[in-house]
């Protein structure tokens, strides 16, 4: 009887792990998509958000592989990672939820890459609080794709938040008016371990990466680069 016992208890002990781990794939696929998408928009500056938007913003954020029927059944959500500047580098990530609003998806389309440029210290600490809707409490606009900056809107120059979309490889602007962005703490808490805040991770810059999100932090670092070359 008690070896039963103890065979029941390592059982558990067992799965426990196993579903540990795989919660722990999870959370470095989602990183490393994100990285993946920063990496392949640089391969293309014609196609890109201007450099000079990517030296400027604050914040960095991905939300891949967002899928139709998300926002088209009932979902209605994304989960992606972002980062802040820090110094002279970049934040550990944190993980965020995009929910509501609606996504003009292109005919036939299955999925798409989100990306978000922060642009200023109220549109940061606008995304610190529990959730902000965009277009209301934070300004959003679509942002605008090449080398040149000289043509932007008024709304695009004001604006707390420039998004875009990569749709079929096509990088496009687009208008993510009434999306909510949330901090996604039960993940945060199980890439780190623990409760953390995202205002320790990506303004205080006092929580450590964790080997998961060197891919990350990588494409930002060179993204860094890549725009002071442009």
């Amino acid at each position: 009887m008690k070896a039963m016992w103890y065979l029941s208890a390592a059982a558990l002990l067992l799965s426990g792990a196993t579903v540990a781990a795989g919660d722990d794939a999870v959370h470095s696929d989602r990183i490393a998509e994100a990285a993946t998408v920063l990496t392949e928009l640089h391969a293309a500056p014609d196609k890109d958000a201007p450099a000079d938007l990517w030296r400027k913003a604050e914040c960095v954020a991905v939300i891949p592989s967002v899928k139709k029927a998300a926002f088209v059944v009932g979902g209605e959500y994304g989960k992606g990672v972002i980062s802040c500047r820090h110094g002279s580098g970049w934040t550990a990530p944190s993980f965020i939820l995009l929910g509501k609003g609606s996504i003009g998806f292109q005919i036939g389309a299955q999925s798409i890459d989100l990306v978000l440029l922060i642009m200023n210290d109220r549109g940061v600490n606008k995304l610190l609080e529990d959730k902000v809707t965009l277009g209301g409490e934070a300004s959003v606009a679509a942002g605008p794709v090449g080398r040149d900056v000289r043509a932007m809107t008024d709304a695009q120059l004001k604006a707390e938040i420039l998004s875009y979309s990569r749709t079929q490889g096509l990088f496009a602007g687009v208008d993510l008016t009434g999306g909510v962005l949330k901090p996604d703490t039960d993940d945060n808490r199980a890439l780190y371990g623990h409760s953390v805040s995202s205002r320790d991770i990506l303004v205080a810059g006092t929580v450590k990466a964790p080997k998961a999100a060197a891919p990350f932090i990588r494409a930002l670092e060179q993204t860094s680069v890549a725009a002071r070359t442009h």
